[in-house]
């Protein structure tokens, strides 16, 4: 298996952490005992960050060869403080993460941008993928929730696409966005939030990408979006209805997404949202993710093996769709370099 969305929780922030005045933030507890304090709750600091040998142990129990690391959401907030904050510590996760990938080769990585600045962004996305092992760069879903939303993240296409390198569009807010949108207190707030919020607003995301000509212009970048692109595989029969009642001349919302260059990934889903996914968007177009955890690797792998997708499709997803999708980047950096 191939794991194209692994989240990681660097220990190299923990000196900003300590330093910061709110959550997420470093402070002990009545015990005296040092916490990784979040909106969440906290945990101490001997547990919260990843250690890769416990992380490589639990690939080889699950299966899986490569893991792709990315920021863990919760950690996303060095990419809104300040440039002069967010790029020094952008750039030391993302040295990190290159050591890491050279060093046990069972990693690449994607970078992690400092977004209040797009110029300061593109540039440290193009300085990143010099890197060993990063292939391209974590941004955030409400970048795209409209194509108006998406002009200001043109800047990251270009250098993914001069760079055969991929977007991976993760839920999550752009600096200064209000996030998560429903508050601790109401009712089923992590309900609310981490599924309905998060696939409707991934939905929107797809929508951006596949039915507007936003893409047009980088057709050598590769975009990923997680959790099957929101709830599009189960929702594409009504947008077909929609269309056809509404705006009949034009070209089935199914027939676009079908042929849209945009990937998703199968983490979290059960066999038959794979089955659905695959049906509307092909099998070529999906990719693991399992969220870089042990329960994610356990409910992917039984996902896809209850699917009724078929041996050749099962293989794609596990492995050869990831294989293809980095490689291009090889390929140019190959080429770079014989220029």
């Amino acid at each position: 298996m191939i794991d194209m969305h692994a989240h990681w929780r660097p220990a190299e922030l923990i000196d900003a952490l300590r330093a910061r005045a709110k959550e997420p933030r470093i402070v002990r507890n009545q015990d005296g005992v040092e916490v990784v304090k979040s909106r969440i709750g906290e945990e101490p600091v001997s547990k919260a960050f990843d250690d890769v040998e416990f992380h490589i142990a639990r690939m080889d129990r699950q299966g899986v060869n490569t893991s792709v690391l990315s920021l863990l959401g919760a950690y996303c907030w060095i990419e809104s403080q300040p440039v002069e904050v967010s790029l020094p510590l952008c750039r030391m996760v993302n040295d990190a993460l290159s050591g890491l990938c050279q060093k046990y080769e069972r990693f690449n990585a994607f970078a992690a941008l400092p977004l209040v600045d797009m110029s300061a962004a593109a540039a440290e996305f193009e300085r990143a993928l010099a890197l060993p092992g990063l292939v391209g760069a974590q941004v955030p879903g409400n970048g795209f929730l409209t194509k108006k939303d998406a002009e200001d993240m043109r800047p990251l296409l270009e250098v993914a696409n001069r760079q055969r390198a991929i977007v991976f569009i993760h839920h999550g807010p752009r600096p200064g966005d209000t996030f998560p949108k429903v508050t601790g207190d109401t009712d089923n707030a992590r309900r609310r939030n981490g599924t309905l919020d998060m696939q409707a607003s991934l939905s929107s995301v797809m929508v951006t990408l596949c039915l507007t000509d936003y893409l047009a212009p980088y057709p050598d970048a590769t975009v990923l979006v997680h959790n099957l692109g929101g709830n599009i595989p189960y929702e594409i029969e009504r947008m077909d209805h929609r269309s056809l009642l509404d705006t009949a001349n034009e070209e089935l919302p199914s027939s676009r997404f079908r042929r849209s260059k945009v990937y998703v990934d199968c983490n979290s889903f059960g066999p038959g949202a794979i089955e659905a996914a695959v049906r509307l968007y092909g099998a070529e177009r999906i990719v693991c993710g399992t969220d870089g955890t042990e329960f994610g690797c356990e409910w992917t792998s039984k996902a896809l093996k209850d699917a009724q997708i078929g041996e050749e499709a099962r293989e794609k997803i596990l492995r050869h769709n990831a294989t293809a999708m980095m490689s291009r980047l090889a390929k140019a950096a190959r080429e770079t370099a014989a220029a």
